[in-house]
């Protein structure tokens, strides 16, 4: 009988292949949809997700920095940015995943206790967002921009708690934190990355931080496939931007896993507060604008 871990491994493994088998079938039945539009990704999307999975393999976060750089180029519509991230991150967080659970010892129980709520909320939150208006999906990244923005900022004033010892959390602890993963899971969908509320929540309750990291990727690897499954089904995603997210994050998980390992990376946190609230910015004046007809 295969234990917990190894276990947990296999699952992540075969909804991936599941999520390659449904994307690709997906895409081929709605090929008249798409009109002739070219698929292939533009060099500019594959260098975006390289660099942005590279550095969320450190730890930063993929989903405020990418929002970010497709508003500010305008490369991605809007109501199509959270689609489009859950889409295209979802094959290089399941290579996070695999990584950091085989490396990283936490308690298993509350590893795939949070997992699991996380992809229920996904379940649930995937529905809402994906058929939101375009007004209410920029209204929703605006915010969720703000909160990204003044989560690093906490994080770069050491305002935010170092953690302790603990590898697992249990009884009233355990219950807060699989709470609280169900609700991330369900807004993740909108854009509202889990890696920095998910690491200041359990170290608010005493785990080592590195031992987040297995439960952040392992939930990401979970929430991302089936979010991802029912943005590509309702067609709200940029295909060719995801293709370039899923082409450049793989090799950049595997260099910032394998090669380089750990950077000081204050100076990329200060940069995504000023451009993480600047795209916020634009957000809530694209929602406001008078023109904004949607």
């Amino acid at each position: 009988m295969i234990s917990g871990r190894p276990a947990l491994l296999l699952a992540i493994g075969v909804l991936s292949l599941w999520y390659v088998w449904r994307w690709v079938s997906l895409e081929r039945e709605g090929g008249a949809e798409r009109g002739g539009r070219p698929r292939m990704p533009r060099p500019g999307d594959v260098i975006i997700g390289f660099v942005a999975l590279f550095f969320d393999t450190l730890g930063i976060g993929a989903f405020a920095p990418t929002t970010a750089v497709y508003k500010v180029q305008r490369r991605v519509a809007d109501e199509e940015i959270p689609g489009t991230m859950n889409v295209g991150n979802a094959l290089p967080a399941v290579t996070e995943a695999m990584i950091f659970i085989s490396a990283v010892t936490v308690d298993f129980r509350t590893m795939i206790s949070m997992i699991l709520a996380s992809a229920a909320g996904a379940v649930v939150g995937v529905r809402v967002v994906s058929r939101l208006p375009r007004r209410a999906i920029q209204l929703g990244m605006g915010v969720a921009l703000l909160v990204a923005a003044l989560l690093f900022l906490v994080k770069n004033l050491h305002w935010m708690p170092s953690g302790g010892n603990a590898l697992g959390l249990y009884g009233a602890p355990l219950v807060l934190a699989v709470g609280v993963s169900f609700a991330l899971g369900a807004v993740h969908m909108l854009g509202v990355g889990f890696f920095a509320p998910c690491l200041i929540l359990l170290s608010l309750l005493g785990m080592n931080p590195l031992a987040a990291f297995p439960i952040m990727m392992g939930a990401t690897a979970f929430l991302l496939p089936i979010g991802g499954a029912s943005f590509i089904r309702s067609r709200r995603y940029d295909i060719r931007a995801a293709l370039g997210l899923t082409l450049g994050g793989i090799p950049g998980v595997l260099v910032a896993a394998f090669v380089v390992k750990s950077l000081p990376v204050i100076w990329l946190r200060w940069l995504v507060v000023v451009v993480a609230t600047y795209a916020a910015a634009l957000m809530f004046r694209s929602a406001f604008s008078q023109t904004n007809t949607h």
